[in-house]
């Protein structure tokens, strides 16, 4: 099964990283996503641009209206992500709780990714998307 490790941190822990050294940082998490490897679990992993450099698409009007980062009263931020195939929801939340990068403010959410076998097969959407995923050596 996969699960997605959803990275969330706050305005204020995502400043305190940058009394962190960056050669400190991609040791730490280099050496965690290095466990994730070795132990054949690790499917995804990336970091995002702050969101000063993103852009929020709203859908309460039309046309929607598109709004330059940062997202004003959100509380906390998506800010990376991991996806792991792992065997069950209790090892997704044991990787979850072994991330490196913790303290007050940051948090993970653990949601597991549905797979396509989950949906109606006998879907024209779904159809043309397995035949894409075996196309591209996704399946």
């Amino acid at each position: 099964m996969k699960y997605m490790l959803i990275m969330r941190a706050t305005d204020e822990a995502l400043a305190s990283l940058g009394e962190i050294d960056f050669g400190v940082m991609l040791e730490t998490v280099g050496k965690f996503n290095d466990e994730l490897i070795r132990a054949g679990v690790l499917v995804a992993a990336e970091g995002l641009e702050d969101a000063a450099e993103g852009v929020v698409v709203d859908y309460s009007a039309e046309p929607p209206v598109v709004t330059d980062g940062p997202y004003g009263e959100t509380k906390e931020l998506f800010n990376g992500f991991y996806i792991l195939n792992v065997a069950s929801k209790e090892e997704a939340v044991e990787w979850a709780k072994r991330l490196p990068i913790t303290g007050a403010g940051f948090k993970t959410e653990v949601r597991r990714v549905p797979s396509i076998d989950e949906f109606p097969q006998d879907n024209e959407w779904v159809r043309k998307e397995r035949a894409w995923r075996e196309a591209t050596g996704q399946l």
